[in-house]
Formats: C-alpha cells, structure tokens, sequence
C-alpha cells in the first residue's frame, strides 16, 4: 500500500536519487558557488564590520572622554572657592599626564 505522501505526488516526481541527475547537478554548483562565496566575501565582511565598529566605538569613547572632562571642571567650580583653582589642578594634571607620555615614548630611528 503506498503512503499518503506517494499518492500525493505525482509519478514524474517519484523518481529515484540515481536518476535526478539534473538536481545533483544544481546541488553540486549551488555548492560550489557557495563554498567560493563563503571564502572570498566572508573575511571581507568580517573585516568591514570589525572597521564599522572599531570606528563607532573611537568616535562614541571620545565623546565620552569630553564629556567626563566637562562634566569634572563644573563639579570641580562648584567645589572649590575659586575658579582659578580648578584651572590650575587641571592644567597640573594633564600637564603630569603628558609629561609621564613624553617619556614613555621612543626615540625615532633616525636619531
């Protein structure tokens, strides 16, 4: 007795595995065009999101890094009694910050 699925179908489409050479073919190029797609636009799509994000996350970290700054000289004029203070705590900060950079740097090779 055939089942449900076999008296659905109708008898061009029963046809076994050995003689859908046409499907094995289009199955063996889909592959192939897959495989070849999977290695040639894959890294180029890893690459391109890792810039995208690399690039977004720089621009949102700097705005950030402004705006705590901002955010520390008002709090810092708020505290402190004059404002003349808070620029010199500031500027011997960065001042030190930059001084500790300059001297971690190497010398260029020319030199």
């Amino acid at each position: 007795m055939a089942s449900p699925i076999d008296r659905a179908l109708p008898m061009a489409d029963r046809s076994t595995p050995a003689d859908d050479w046409p499907a094995q073919a289009t199955g063996a190029i889909v592959n192939v065009v897959d495989q070849v797609r999977d290695k040639t636009t894959g890294p180029i799509l890893t690459a391109s999101r890792a810039l995208v994000f690399g690039l977004i996350t720089i621009v949102l970290a700097s705005i950030v890094v402004v705006l705590v700054i901002v955010a520390l000289l008002r709090l810092l004029n708020e505290l402190l009694p004059a404002v003349w203070l808070t620029y010199l705590i500031v500027g011997a900060f960065f001042t030190g910050v930059g001084a500790i950079l300059f001297r971690k740097r190497h010398a260029p090779p020319y030199l």
